[in-house]
């Protein structure tokens, strides 16, 4: 399985204060890597880096042998570099299906005028149904954004993201604010694509967390303090006296 994307000495400071501190991560071509950590770890700035939302001050980002360091996120989704954010950014008076379409258009360098190539939008309007369809939000399809239940607006969040046809997802606490049944749907959806493409997930749900994840990376003041599998992570006693002992 060859790497995907690495980071090397990754670090970005505001003012004073090391946010990040030489991270060097790397992922493999599919796949669940989780990275966890308490409250100001890190954790979303680091993911903010290599997605393009904000520079970093030192170190490289390779994403399939290339040096993407401070792409810009449009750039970098041309790539395959995608992403979810903590809050919701829907089009919450537009249908499920039509926030998805227009997400997909966006991918095929397109716009919604009439005068779009009509087997342009047959083809978006197809691949629109069929992800609908994957991500069980095919019966909601004509429902606006903003009367879905807040487990299927994720789900949807998580939609328009895939909808890029990434090589790479970073998921920012997609559960956060779920109830345990919304929670394990979508960890169940989040462990099914992680078959056919890398996923990086920022999450606090531990036992979410534990049960998906192929690797684990924990942050501590921006810097990593271990990697592993989850059991190797549960049995780390600095993990636990920086992290998981808190959480217990």
């Amino acid at each position: 399985m060859g790497e995907l994307l690495c980071t090397e000495n990754v670090c970005c400071h505001f003012g004073g204060v090391m946010a990040t501190d030489n991270v060097c991560f790397r992922v493999n071509q599919n796949g669940l890597t989780s990275i966890i950590g308490p409250n100001g770890a890190g954790k979303t700035t680091f993911i903010n880096i290599v997605t393009g939302k904000i520079n970093a001050s030192a170190g490289k980002i390779i994403f399939k042998e290339k040096d993407i360091t401070n792409k810009s996120p449009h750039e970098l989704v041309k790539m395959g570099i995608c992403r979810t954010f903590q809050i919701n950014s829907l089009f919450q008076n537009l249908s499920v299906f039509e926030n998805l379409r227009i997400a997909r258009q966006a991918m095929h360098g397109g716009s919604l005028r009439l005068f779009s190539s009509k087997q342009s939008l047959k083809a978006v309007t197809q691949d629109t149904w069929a992800m609908l369809e994957k991500l069980g939000l095919k019966e909601m399809a004509a429902r606006p954004a903003k009367n879905l239940a807040y487990g299927d607006q994720r789900v949807l969040e998580v939609a328009i993201a895939m909808a890029g046809d990434p090589k790479i997802l970073f998921l920012d606490e997609p559960t956060a604010g779920m109830s345990p049944a919304e929670t394990l749907h979508i960890s169940k959806m989040i462990k099914e694509l992680a078959k056919d493409i890398c996923v990086v997930l920022v999450e606090h749900d531990m036992d979410m967390v534990m049960s998906i994840s192929d690797r684990i990376t924990v942050l501590q003041n921006g810097g990593i303090i271990s990697e592993g599998t989850p059991e190797e992570i549960r049995n780390n006693q600095q993990v636990r006296e920086a992290y998981l002992g808190k959480e217990e």
